[in-house]
């Protein structure tokens, strides 16, 4: 069903067939709650209207274990203080293994390809072995439990049966360095960590048992140590924890505001943010994701490519919440001889949900990969993509080269809300360049400098209505006070995420960056990702970054690119090319090439970093940068040869 207006045909890349609809979750839920499916714009503000009809219906529908209680929601004059589900009492473990014995809950995978794989009834005996390791240790409801693990069955294992017994679960991935390590779980004082000492990454093996010792030194809280792949003294190997006749899990229920999972933010402007998380908060919001927005079906296997530290990484694991498959990946997603080693694996295991990034279908599209003639995808029904704004030339190369039967969505939202705030859907069309909808139970809007709504123009991505995921509080010391000012301050009562967008008259959007990195010359906002979506697609360009520098009361566009060589020709070519596709405001006014560009752990550009290295000031926290030497190609900028 199209309901998109006749002078975007042309920009149409795929549409449901009635079938899909027919048999879409979307269309179920739909009929439960007994609201019509279309227009889709329609049931929406109904989710945000009846908010607590709307969220009872998805705990209903998503068959969430548990006493739901009477009460669903208690509004309040702020978003920060409205209550959801207060009497109810769940557990979120119990709540994700509650698959069929036989069918595989995860397949494991590494530089080598497929690993391992452990069904529902195996992964709930190895929980259940994992909860009396942890009850032997003393762990109890509240206790936080640190992980610095790979992406794998163990890490898994580790975070259900913390979760079983109501403890708090957080984790780094071993690629930080003891030092970011530090800056994020030494905040939450946890009372055990559990460490994997090895990792493999672009063939080359790690080991970060050095970096644990020095982890645990620090961080007083920490009782026991366990460790996953070696040996540290006066640690417990994970094989012996596992060492005892326990097979059926127990499962303490708590309520639905109880703390689950502590987040970090990147941490480039200093330390982290550590940001808690709810049980049912967590849990409603990714089922809902899951299910509504991407369509996962039970026995589905979904993926996403992220390591442990990332929002993703919690994001995946809810997938068995909706009875489906999840593939845990730990490596590199490309390999020197082998580009397309992740879809060696999809295709072995038949994904039906790939998540990605922007910068990784990029690598693809640069190194000429064209899927469709290597694969035949048979299972793969969407790809999803997330962590930098999806450029309108990455849609047509996906259509292009994988697969032309194929739901493909761009997401954004963020680790403080553990989730999304507009996303896709299995029954709207996928329009070039644009994020298909309003997730639902998300009031969105784009507002301008009067905190007015507007389309067709670029705003502020900001939240009117309050949702169960919205963080408890920031971890620590006037810890409320800190997440109401980051995110309710600008503009009291309403969450203004720090996205520059547009909303478009169909109610799609398109994201332009975050609202942080704007560029501002001459007054007039600009994206960066509007130049981005321009110099990604010129050959010469391997990777660069954006920023603005202060001059004379002003700022001027400063542009560094990634290359073998910048000449003349090719800055003017850059040039042209922005001034045609974009505009003459977006036209850099000066042209730097670099060897490297700086990007977080999680593969985000720090556009910030760059810039407050070349205005000469002090980057606040370089453990949170996985290159953070690179930044000193930003030192004296303005004295370097420029185009």
């Amino acid at each position: 069903m199209n309901t998109q207006p006749l002078e975007k045909k042309s920009h149409i890349l795929w549409e449901p067939t009635d079938k899909d609809i027919e048999r879409s979750h979307l269309k179920a839920f739909a009929k439960t709650v007994n609201q019509p499916l279309f227009p889709y714009e329609r049931l929406h503000r109904w989710s945000i209207t009846n908010i607590g009809d709307f969220w009872s219906g998805v705990w209903d529908y998503a068959d969430i274990i548990g006493e739901k209680g009477e009460t669903i929601y208690v509004p309040a004059d702020s978003m920060a203080d409205a209550v959801f589900f207060p009497d109810a009492k769940l557990n979120f473990a119990e709540n994700l293994l509650k698959g069929k014995d036989a069918q595989v809950a995860a397949y494991q995978a590494d530089e080598t390809g497929v690993t391992a794989q452990i069904t529902f009834q195996e992964l709930r005996k190895q929980v259940a072995k994992a909860q009396y390791g942890l009850q032997q240790l003393g762990v109890k409801k509240g206790d936080r439990v640190a992980g610095i693990t790979t992406n794998n069955i163990e890490g898994l294992v580790a975070l259900l049966a913390a979760t079983s017994l109501g403890a708090v679960w957080t984790s780094c991935s071993p690629d930080f360095g003891a030092k970011g390590i530090i800056d994020r779980i030494g905040q939450v004082q946890p009372k055990i960590l559990i460490a994997n000492l090895k990792y493999q990454y672009k063939q080359k093996p790690f080991d970060i048992s050095d970096k644990v010792h020095e982890t645990v030194g620090q961080i007083g809280s920490i009782q026991h140590v366990i460790t996953i792949a070696g040996e540290l003294p006066d640690a417990i190997t994970w094989h012996s924890f596992l060492e005892n006749d326990v097979e059926i899990p127990q499962f303490e229920r708590i309520g639905f505001r109880e703390p689950l999972y502590i987040l970090y933010t990147s941490g480039t402007t200093g330390l982290p943010k550590a940001i808690v998380h709810s049980v049912g908060g967590t849990l409603l919001q990714h089922v809902k994701e899951h299910q509504l927005h991407c369509d996962v079906h039970e026995e589905d296997v979904l993926f996403w490519y992220t390591n442990t530290a990332w929002m993703m990484y919690p994001w995946v694991v809810s997938g068995l919440a909706s009875n489906a498959s999840v593939l845990l990946y730990d490596g590199s997603p490309v390999l020197p001889d082998t580009p397309m080693h992740l879809w060696n694996i999809a295709e072995e295991i038949g994904v039906t949900h790939f998540g990605t990034s922007p910068k990784y279908l990029d690598s693809l599209m640069k190194a000429e990969v064209v899927l469709k003639d290597h694969y035949s995808l048979a299972s793969l029904k969407s790809i999803l993509s997330c962590g930098a704004p999806l450029v309108a030339e990455q849609y047509d190369w996906v259509y292009e080269t994988i697969k032309e039967d194929l739901y493909l969505a761009s997401i954004s939202g963020g680790t403080e809300i553990i989730g999304c705030f507009v996303m896709g859907s299995p029954v709207h069309p996928v329009i070039r360049g644009e994020i298909s909808c309003k997730a639902l139970g998300m009031a969105m809007e784009v507002f301008d400098d009067r905190d007015a709504p507007v389309y067709g123009q670029k705003g502020d991505l900001v939240c009117t209505q309050a949702f169960p995921s919205m963080p408890l509080t920031f971890y620590g010391e006037d810890g409320d006070e800190r997440y109401r000012n980051n995110y309710f301050a600008e503009r009291p009562g309403i969450w203004t995420h720090g996205d520059f967008a547009e909303q478009t008259i169909d109610q799609s959007f398109v994201i332009y960056g975050r609202a942080d990195t704007v560029l501002n010359p001459g007054g007039v906002r600009i994206g960066t990702a509007e130049i981005y979506s321009v110099v990604e697609q010129i050959e010469e360009v391997k990777d660069s970054i954006v920023f603005g520098l202060p001059c004379e009361n002003d700022e001027e566009i400063v542009l560094c690119v990634v290359t073998d060589q910048l000449s003349k020709e090719l800055a003017k070519h850059i040039r042209q090319q922005i001034r045609k596709k974009a505009s003459p405001r977006h036209v850099p006014r000066r042209i730097y090439q670099v060897n490297d560009i700086p990007y977080t752990v999680n593969g985000k550009k720090v556009e910030g970093a760059a810039k407050t290295e070349a205005i000469g000031k002090e980057v606040k926290n370089k453990a949170s940068i996985s290159n953070p030497e690179c930044l000193q190609e930003w030192t004296d900028i303005k004295e370097k040869e420029c185009y």
